[in-house]
């Protein structure tokens, strides 16, 4: 890829925040203490849980980067950073999440692989960068379309990563065009992170962000996209674990999680309270997903999508206040 080198060892990886917690070395994947994650809404930075798959790609000249649409298409084109940046920029509140988030309470159940992720593998950004829907425009992919006159159904983003999932091979995953075309859905090539320019761990320069999907795979340092007729294997939750159906009321939506909040009049539920131990939140989406209970329900050999209740421990004292 030009001005964007793929190393093939780790010794030139970026600086970390010292307070991440080390769930693999080589490749780098951690996330923040629990404490952290939760001190502030959007998730700084540095502190944005690190998910990778390989040595960090190095970009040696970003004027000479670029990346190619082509496939079950008329007419195949380069991109340069500069093409993406003449765009119109929006700015997307979104969550991301890594599959295996809270691997390691699944792994008690019996055990699993992957890498042992705690409860913060995710966290809130404010994406900045051009909507796909508007790239695709850029090749003559017109907005809400579901097929190209080639047959291309999906829209599939190749990273410049190699890992050992794919055999050696490049991190990938898709999603269906028809989404990838909604300018609602908010599908962004992404080149600003809070407000700065991606670092290193997220994808700089380009990275695709695709809100409202739970434990989606998160392609950074776009190196290729390409229409095609099936979905890419790699993306392997996309189908069943949508966060929204397909009739959303795009003007109300938001994807970014929020933290629940609940007030109580004191003197009315500190005698309910004596007996309790833990908070156990359950959920229900607005397809009426329920939210599993149990996660030795869920399980499955490689410990992803634990969605189960998390239990929070809670002790209850007396004040003389």
């Amino acid at each position: 890829m030009p001005g964007l080198e793929g190393p093939l060892d780790y010794s030139k990886e970026p600086p970390r925040h010292p307070c991440l917690q080390i769930n693999a070395k080589e490749p780098f994947n951690a996330e923040p203490p629990r404490s952290l994650l939760v001190s502030s809404y959007v998730t700084p930075v540095d502190l944005f849980y690190k998910r990778n798959h390989g040595p960090i790609p190095i970009v040696e000249d970003l004027e000479r980067y670029c990346f190619s649409i082509s496939g079950l298409i008329k007419n195949p084109k380069k991109l340069f950073m500069k093409d993406i940046w003449m765009l119109p920029k929006y700015n997307v509140t979104a969550t991301l999440q890594c599959a295996g988030n809270r691997r390691t309470a699944m792994s008690k159940t019996r055990k699993v692989k992957g890498v042992g992720w705690d409860v913060s593998a995710l966290g809130n950004a404010v994406w900045g960068g051009a909507k796909l829907a508007d790239v695709l425009e850029l090749v003559g992919i017109p907005n809400l379309t579901s097929t190209t006159q080639s047959g291309g159904k999906h829209v599939e983003f190749v990273s410049v990563d190699k890992c050992k999932e794919e055999n050696g091979g490049p991190y990938k995953a898709s999603i269906p065009l028809s989404q990838a075309t909604n300018p609602d859905a908010d599908v962004l090539l992404a080149y600003e992170m809070n407000g700065e320019t991606l670092n290193r761990d997220h994808g700089y320069p380009l990275r695709v962000v695709v809100p409202g999907i739970i434990g989606a795979r998160s392609v950074k340092w776009i190196d290729s996209i390409n229409i095609i007729a099936e979905e890419c294997q790699g993306f392997f939750m996309q189908k069943d674990y949508k966060m929204f159906p397909p009739s959303v009321d795009w003007d109300n939506i938001n994807w970014a999680s929020r933290r629940p909040q609940m007030d109580f009049p004191v003197q009315s539920v500190i005698c309910s309270l004596e007996d309790v131990n833990a908070i156990k939140p359950g959920k229900v989406d607005i397809a009426s997903n329920v939210q599993p209970e149990k996660v030795e329900d869920i399980w499955n050999l490689r410990g992803i999508l634990n969605t189960s209740w998390h239990r929070v421990q809670v002790r209850v004292g007396h004040s003389n206040m």
